[in-house]
């Protein structure tokens, strides 16, 4: 459902289960904002664009990368 955010994991080469670490998650939790069944909260969707160095918009799919 995010896949900028997998998108952006993956180039860091981070796993889903480190991702969910740095952000003080269970992979449970990752897993379910993933599939879009639990929403984001706005706190962690910052945190992801500050750890990633992107938007939250581009996180969201809402615009693309800065060049």
């Amino acid at each position: 459902m995010f896949p900028n955010i997998d998108a952006e994991r993956a180039r860091l080469g981070m796993s889903r289960a480190c991702l969910a670490r740095q952000l003080g998650i269970s992979y449970s939790t990752l897993k379910s904002w993933m599939a879009g069944k639990t929403e984001i909260p706005c706190s962690k969707i910052v945190e992801m664009s500050k750890l990633f160095n992107v938007s939250t918009d581009y996180l969201l799919g809402m615009d693309k990368p800065a060049s």
